[in-house]
């Protein structure tokens, strides 16, 4: 009986001593980070991988505790992503209170989809809580780099789709740089050659680039789009693509109208021969090889056709058989 009663109290004792431990490992232990420290949460990590991180980096000392707390909180699923800067001698409770809360961010992952406009960018990055979409908007769209040789006339077009981590505080300087930098690594290493073999500069080519994002669905049909463009500019004739209504329309329109075509802008290939004097969009890697390297036809039309693919013809008679057929 004795024995049982020792047993008991030992139990209770361990009992106590665990809760007095893990207590002090969550709410008591300040001891670390030792100085500020910085950690950059990838997309997609589970919070196993961020508790790894955090006691790799010496953030926490203890990535059971933190790991069990977590758990017992609930708030193992709640971690944002992006890069958080830790000041020295959090317990922690203080640390994981941080990453829920998003407090301690100071940049944030963001992904700027293919085909969107300077514009659409600047809105995204307002949506991030990353200052303010008209002041990105303004630089954008005033700003230039050299590409190719060449100074463009702003960055439309060269601000390139991916995903970043973008510092929250970032200037439209630091962004464009980031943006810019990227752009030009997805560049063709031969670009200079490939744009003077068409006649073009390489912003021109990234100008046709952009119509190719955004009229083109599938990307086995890129490069022939391509092709119909080069073929019709070599003759002289208008490149006659919607979406380059649409981008010098004021608001959006789903369906662009016989009234629409008629809008007085350089960007209405209906109505101007040539390339827009700028591109019409961001476009994507895809889009960029497709101009670069256009696929050889005697295409001069398309149309779309549904499923995400186009019907091409050499003729006007042809593009009408289709538009008769497709268009109904």
């Amino acid at each position: 009986m004795r024995a049982l009663k020792v047993l008991v109290a030992l139990i209770a004792l361990a009992i106590v001593a665990g809760a007095g431990w893990f207590a002090y490992a969550i709410w008591g232990d300040a001891s670390h980070p030792e100085t500020t420290k910085d950690l950059i949460v990838a997309r997609g990590s589970t919070f196993h991988d961020i508790a790894s991180q955090l006691a790799g980096a010496g953030i926490i000392r203890n990535e059971t505790a933190f790991r069990l707390y977590a758990k017992l909180a609930q708030a193992d699923t709640t971690a944002h992503a992006g890069e958080f800067r830790f000041s020295p001698h959090q317990t922690p409770a203080q640390v994981l209170a941080q990453l829920q809360s998003g407090g301690a961010q100071v940049a944030k992952w963001v992904t700027i989809p293919e085909g969107y406009t300077a514009k659409q960018i600047a809105q995204r990055l307002q949506d991030e809580g990353i200052g303010s979409a008209q002041t990105f908007s303004q630089a954008f769209l005033h700003d230039s780099a050299v590409i190719g040789g060449t100074r463009t006339k702003n960055l439309e077009g060269f601000l390139f789709p991916s995903t970043y981590l973008i510092p929250n505080d970032a200037s439209p300087k630091t962004v464009e740089d980031i943006l810019t930098a990227q752009f030009r690594k997805e560049l063709p290493k031969d670009a200079v050659q490939k744009a003077r073999a068409h006649g073009l500069t390489v912003p021109q080519v990234v100008t046709l680039a952009s119509l190719i994002e955004r009229e083109a669905k599938a990307d086995d049909e890129r490069a022939l789009m391509a092709g119909v463009y080069y073929n019709r500019l070599r003759l002289g004739m208008p490149l006659e693509v919607d979406a380059t209504i649409e981008y010098a329309l004021p608001e959006h329109h789903d369906v662009i109208t016989y009234g629409d075509l008629k809008t007085d802008s350089p960007y209405n290939s209906y109505l101007h021969q040539g390339l827009p004097p700028t591109p019409i969009a961001n476009p994507g890697e895809p889009s960029l090889q497709a101009a670069f390297n256009p696929k050889p036809s005697p295409y001069l039309y398309y149309v779309y056709k549904g499923n995400g693919h186009h019907a091409f013809a050499r003729t006007l008679a042809e593009q009408n058989a289709n538009i008769a057929k497709y268009l109904k």
